[in-house]
């Protein structure tokens, strides 16, 4: 099936389309040995040979995995002054891998990674709107106004203003702080520490508990794993990507599990089960009980009054 070339490019994880559409510009590709410049260009990997600075490309299944994001990693490719990215944790999967927006250095929790460019740009646009669900710690007490602040939207300090947020509820209060779920829609830079600061409160601690509906249930901090093909299926459908192959998503590139390589390596794979559960708070690795993170389970809450 003809698609245009900067999709088609996008699909196969070589860049956002946007970035597509500039190599395309460029003259870096060629379709049947012909360097082609126009945007509306219509191909076939089935029929056409296309080649990016004398690259072939090749039509590659989509892959996506969930990670569980530390503290202290950058959500980006490669990080300009050294530090440790969320790919790098990722790196012994053996697939080109783009985070699918971002998450703030000092925020932990869920973040997608994929090789497929028109998947993250579907997720990440604001008219698709992906919820995010965060589990927040505020220092003090979170009145209802400063609940009902939150769901009218609020005026950040540049003046703009955010959405409402989906949800917000107190789910528990101890040693001196107020534990908040908050769902949002949109996503601005540091949007949650910025709408903080406007209605006048402290955060302590902040961690996403989901993207698009696919959590870290069960899933240790610093581990991922890759998405069923069911649940990259189900993440195609709802925000409106067709023409996909996800029958099977292990490409060429897949590998064994970290964890079965080396036991070196901090970070490790987690295979989903067999009888992965649906998603929203039913998606997880089953495997230990993850630590220094445990206070973020709001069953764990109550326990944690003696370690904040």
């Amino acid at each position: 099936m003809e698609e245009r070339l900067q999709k088609v490019m996008a699909q196969a994880g070589i860049a956002s389309r946007r970035k597509c559409e500039d190599i395309i510009k460029r003259g870096k590709v060629t379709v049947d040995g012909n360097v082609v410049t126009e945007l509306g260009t219509k191909v076939d990997l089935a029929v056409n040979r296309v080649e990016i600075n004398g690259e072939p490309l090749l039509k590659v299944r989509p892959v996506v995995y969930v990670l569980n994001k530390p503290r202290g990693i950058i959500s980006s490719v490669t990080d300009p002054e050294g530090r440790k990215t969320v790919v790098d944790i990722l790196k012994d999967e053996g697939v080109r891998l783009y985070p699918v927006g971002r998450l703030d250095y000092n925020t932990s929790g869920a973040l997608l990674l994929t090789n497929d460019g028109e998947l993250a740009n579907a997720l990440t646009h604001p008219k698709k709107g992906a919820p995010k669900k965060y589990l927040v710690k505020f220092r003090g007490v979170v009145s209802e106004k400063h609940l009902e602040q939150w769901r009218a939207g609020v005026e950040l300090e540049d003046g703009t203003r955010t959405r409402p947020v989906l949800d917000i509820a107190r789910v528990d209060e101890s040693d001196g702080g107020t534990w908040v779920h908050v769902v949002l829609k949109e996503g601005k830079n540091r949007q949650i520490r910025r709408m903080a600061e406007a209605t006048g409160l402290q955060i302590s601690k902040l961690k996403r508990l989901s993207f698009a509906g696919i959590t870290i249930e069960a899933l240790p901090i610093g581990r991922y794993r890759k998405l069923t093909p069911k649940e990259i299926e189900n993440l195609m459908e709802e925000y409106a990507i067709s023409n996909k192959d996800f029958s099977n998503n292990d490409s060429e590139f897949d590998k064994e599990p970290v964890a079965n390589r080396s036991k070196k390596n901090e970070y490790k794979y987690e295979s989903a089960p067999a009888n992965s559960r649906k998603r929203e708070n039913k998606v997880g690795a089953k495997t230990h009980k993850p630590r220094g993170d445990a206070d973020f389970k709001r069953k764990n809450i109550k326990k944690d009054k003696n370690r904040s």
